[in-house]
């Protein structure tokens, strides 16, 4: 209980300060601020694994930290696709901010739900944990065939239905969700992008929760790792828009993390794959993405 009450009043004091005060700045953040927050983020997301470390044990805290880095490597993935959604309904740099604070918040909401949805079936229906481990095993080969470029946000459900809710003015830049032209009521661009962000929220915890719950099936552990990897989402999307271009591989090991972690849950009734060991193999994938990508920029 202590420790749930620690992990609010980080999260609450923690999204205040990057929803509240940093948001003052407008989006208006150089890759090397993007940087410093970024690690920030980081640093507070460990800080918070070695508390889990003194009061649950080595274990848990092995545990806590795969299961943050496997969230945080598919948060860069969904992070791009943000960069495509902004860029489809040419959302200035300035309000971007603004939509990124639903989405995050939409989230963290989304999450807390998945994950105890997620928990209780895996109790309940021990066959289930195949489904989830099919569901990141398709997504993996899905990620790799597909480009990058082939996110369609007006297929999105949430912009149709959106589209026949209210007229909508496609040429907009008020920064505001509604306009009104004539005494009739517009949905603007700003309105669109945060309705197909919280659907991509849905999409992403649907591939996320499986993941994570690979690691650990401790319902502390999922959300917590999944959390923190949540709320520093702005700073990284501040470093990946400037970034985006050089690390174009990252993609790919995401996709070869998440076919891992789903062959780890089709075969844990058959075969344990040791928590350190699961560390060590993401880290080594993301590495190597990482390296494959500056090395291909280099040579380009």
């Amino acid at each position: 209980m202590i420790m749930w009450i620690a992990f609010w009043i980080i999260v609450v004091v923690s999204l205040f300060i990057d929803l509240v005060i940093l948001n003052k700045r407008h989006g208006d953040i150089t890759i090397k601020t993007a940087v410093k927050m970024v690690a920030f983020w980081i640093a507070l997301a460990l800080s918070f694994g070695v508390a889990v470390y003194f009061a649950f044990g080595s274990e848990k805290a092995l545990e806590y930290v795969t299961g943050y880095i496997v969230e945080y490597s598919l948060s860069v993935d969904n992070m791009f696709v943000f960069l495509i959604i902004f860029s489809y309904f040419a959302i200035p740099k300035n309000h971007q901010p603004k939509i990124l604070i639903y989405g995050i918040l939409g989230a963290v909401i989304l999450r807390f739900l998945f994950v105890f949805i997620g928990v209780q079936l895996i109790n309940s229906f021990a066959w289930i944990i195949y489904v989830f481990g099919a569901i990141l095993i398709y997504t993996a080969i899905k990620m790799i065939l597909d480009k990058g470029d082939e996110v369609s946000p007006e297929k999105n459900i949430a912009y149709k239905i959106l589209k026949k809710m209210f007229p909508f003015k496609q040429d907009d830049t008020s920064g505001n969700f509604f306009t009104k032209e004539n005494g009739v009521l517009y949905a603007t661009p700003m309105l669109a992008a945060v309705g197909v962000i919280e659907m991509s929220d849905i999409i992403f915890a649907v591939d996320s929760i499986p993941a994570v719950l690979s690691i650990s099936k401790d319902t502390f552990i999922v959300y917590t790792s999944n959390i923190f990897a949540i709320i520093g989402l702005r700073s990284l999307y501040f470093l990946l828009s400037g970034l985006a271009e050089k690390f174009k591989y990252l993609k790919y090991g995401v996709a070869v993390i998440l076919f891992f972690v789903g062959l780890k849950m089709l075969v844990s009734h058959y075969f344990h794959i040791p928590t350190a060991v699961s560390l060590a193999v993401i880290i080594v994938i993301l590495s190597a993405s990482i390296l494959i990508s500056v090395l291909k920029n280099k040579k380009n």
